[in-house]
């Protein structure tokens, strides 16, 4: 199956203690497998483990995945049990001295400075892990799909542009047997013949273009990542075009070999799509 390099996937859940998290993922065309993370404060220790994610369902692309903390869990309220006792202590001590008769409330003493303090809870990133890497792949399955559904389209335009070739390189053999018999046929010396044949003969371009258009359609319905593969048949198809572009003497097979070279240029875009 042909797969697509352009493609987005999001995803967002409340993890537990931790927060509400959000992880996002965008795909696009690159030479090779390249792997780009912005994460929040303190996740470094996580990036090993997001890339190894990411590289096991992805080979080609760059790849940019941002995860941004949409909400903080609550802060913890802390009390401070000391502090409190010796306030207590000291109120105690004043009552009897001065014979103050004024109880403690909790209103006054929860107000004592430095009693209540808030601490923000910071995100254990060992702890949180197992939920944020069912996150992650929910969003590469999201990002797989789309890069799917682009490599369904590109497959129907690469294999009618390969049958394309396949019948116009028919078209050129067939033209090519009926010309060439022509051509030799009005040479008067076994010199001229050979010198002849030499320079226009393009059996053997017309035998290699034929091999590469079938290996071009076979590769097309593996199911491995082949992009790399196909951008090099993609190659040798416009080497075999090109020569035959330059050796052929007959009007209608130059233009069909215009057609062909076309037809393989716009392979060859296409295929800087594929995975």
């Amino acid at each position: 199956m042909i797969i697509g390099m352009t493609g987005f996937g999001s995803r967002e859940a409340d993890i537990g203690k931790f927060g509400k998290f959000r992880v996002e993922l965008r795909t696009a065309n690159h030479k090779f497998l390249d792997v780009v993370l912005h994460l929040p404060d303190g996740f470094l220790s996580l990036e090993g483990k997001i890339k190894k994610e990411i590289e096991g369902k992805i080979h080609r692309g760059r790849v940019t995945c941002v995860i941004s903390i949409l909400k903080k869990a609550a802060p913890q309220i802390f009390v401070n049990k000391d502090l409190l006792k010796n306030y207590v202590a000291e109120f105690k001590k004043i009552q009897q001295e001065f014979g103050v008769k004024d109880g403690l409330s909790m209103d006054i003493l929860i107000h004592l400075p430095g009693v209540l303090s808030l601490i923000d809870s910071k995100v254990s990133t060992a702890g949180l892990w197992p939920q944020m890497n069912t996150l992650l792949n929910s969003a590469l399955n999201d990002l797989l799909g789309m890069r799917r559904k682009e490599g369904k389209v590109l497959f129907g335009h690469l294999k009618g542009r390969a049958d394309d070739v396949g019948d116009s390189i028919v078209l050129i053999e067939e033209r090519f047997k009926k010309v060439i018999k022509e051509k030799v046929e009005q040479l008067k010396t076994g010199d001229e013949r050979a010198a002849f044949l030499k320079d226009s003969d393009i059996t053997e371009e017309l035998e290699r273009l034929t091999f590469h258009t079938k290996t071009m359609r076979v590769k097309l319905q593996k199911t491995e990542p082949v992009g790399k593969e196909l951008d090099f048949v993609a190659q040798e198809m416009q080497r075999e075009a090109n020569t035959m572009g330059a050796k052929t003497f007959d009007v209608q097979i130059a233009g069909r070999v215009v057609h062909i070279k076309s037809q393989i240029e716009k392979i060859r875009e296409q295929l800087q799509n594929i995975e």
